[in-house]
């Protein structure tokens, strides 16, 4: 299946390399791991199709730690000095 001339597989791989590389400009580490998990997942599917383990198996790993950061992980969000209420 092809749209504008490149095959499905393909897509895959540059929606991949976007979310990635957008999760790159995000300030927020929250929305970094989000966006950049959701890049991985399309990494591990295109590395599944390309049948290229090396790409599936980094990119899983990586979704791991994302979620493991995420979920498991979770620090306290700090609050500075000057915004401490008496």
């Amino acid at each position: 299946m092809e749209f504008l001339g490149i095959n499905l597989t393909e897509w895959i791989g540059y929606l991949a390399s976007f979310f990635v590389a957008i999760s790159f400009f995000m300030k927020n580490i929250i929305k970094l791991r989000v966006v950049n998990s959701l890049g991985c997942i399309f990494f591990v599917i295109y590395g599944i199709l390309i049948d290229s383990w090396p790409v599936s198996i980094t990119n899983g790993i990586i979704v791991a730690v994302n979620c493991y950061y995420l979920f498991i992980n979770k620090k306290p969000h700090r609050v500075k000095a000057d915004e401490v209420q008496p």
